[in-house]
């Protein structure tokens, strides 16, 4: 079965970080995020990728010119103009000759999803598209959905009002939302518009809706979006901490570098390559990017710093800072829920 990873997004959430950098090309304890999803997919019998990119796709190229990612084969489709979600996908579909039924996935979601048991769903069901649900606590940064018994979605309701939730779900304790992992038959191509940007979320889903062809399965198993700084940082400390499955790195070092004093304090934290700790600097919680260097006494917990920092002698960093790539901290200076330099407004 193919896939399309829809790799478009500009990151912005993640900024600094993704100012040089798409968000899946983040390192994750050392490795691009690609590399984990394309993993995960191969494992769960997906063949090939339709890798759906926009923003900055020549990364994606020039990282793996063999044409493979994590031994999985893929091709590209690199959308003229944002489409929208659902336009990436008829996008991508068209330019590498899908048809039938194929997956679409979110590609900054990382999870442990049975895609494979996923998609036997959907052959035994007769839907036009069925999507993978995981339950929250507050379902208003996502898209909530409300089935019945048997898994037919009954509403599909993109980013909700919050605390509107528990009035759509008299019968669950806890609301469910659309995880990001799709399987889609060619009927749903036929619903998007070729000449307009179109959201797949707030557009096509409902549509299919109403037409009671849209079912869904609830997992809970390991999901996060990785598309804002904190939960960035979780996904680096789920696989060091041994919350995936099937991931996992020694020693709660992701990358040990020669450069560490034996008086640094390093504590559940991934240490990119050729970077320099100096004596006394503590590093607890965090991820410090490839050829990074921390002077003396520097401190950075809870926070993320991009490639070839320079942290200065006792400067503290806390609260989920985030310095992006080549940024110079200045010696005692306290960043608390900062970001060098400053990112935009979220989008």
């Amino acid at each position: 079965m193919k896939a399309i990873l829809l790799l478009g997004g500009f990151g912005t959430r993640l900024r600094p970080l993704t100012n040089d950098t798409p968000k899946q090309m983040l390192p994750v304890c050392g490795r691009p995020m690609i590399e984990w999803v394309c993993e995960h997919l191969l494992r769960h019998g997906v063949d090939e990728v339709v890798l759906s990119l926009g923003y900055r796709a020549e990364a994606f190229t020039a990282a793996y010119p063999l044409g493979r990612i994590a031994q999985l084969p893929y091709e590209i489709a690199v959308e003229p103009e944002p489409r929208g979600t659902a336009g990436a996908v008829r996008f991508a579909a068209e330019a590498s000759g899908i048809t039938g039924t194929f997956l679409v996935l979110n590609g900054d979601v990382l999870t442990d999803l049975d895609v494979a048991a996923l998609a036997h769903m959907h052959e035994n069901s007769g839907a036009e598209a069925t999507i993978a649900l995981q339950p929250v606590a507050d379902p208003s940064p996502y898209g909530l959905v409300v089935t019945d018994p048997i898994g037919r979605v009954l509403s599909f309701s993109e980013k909700p009002e919050p605390g509107s939730a528990s009035a759509a779900l008299p019968h669950r304790r806890q609301p469910t939302i659309s995880a990001g992992t799709y399987v889609l038959t060619s009927r749903v191509l036929d619903r998007i518009a070729p000449d307009r940007p179109v959201s797949i979320e707030r557009e096509i889903f409902p549509q299919i809706v109403v037409d009671g062809t849209l079912v869904a399965s609830v997992s809970d198993t390991y999901w996060l979006d990785t598309g804002t700084p904190q939960q960035y940082l979780a996904a680096n400390l789920d696989i060091l901490e041994g919350r995936r499955a099937g991931a996992k790195v020694a020693d709660g070092i992701a990358a040990v570098a020669d450069g560490i004093d034996a008086e640094a304090q390093i504590r559940t934290s991934v240490i990119g390559r050729g970077c320099e700790i100096g004596p006394g600097a503590v590093v607890q919680r965090s991820v410090v990017g490839e050829g990074c260097r921390l002077a003396e006494g520097a401190v950075v917990i809870d926070s993320v710093l991009g490639r070839d920092v320079v942290i200065g002698a006792g400067a503290v960093l806390s609260d989920f800072s985030v310095v992006g790539t080549g940024e110079q901290i200045a010696p005692g200076a306290v960043l608390r829920s900062q970001r060098q330099p400053a990112a935009a407004s979220d989008s």
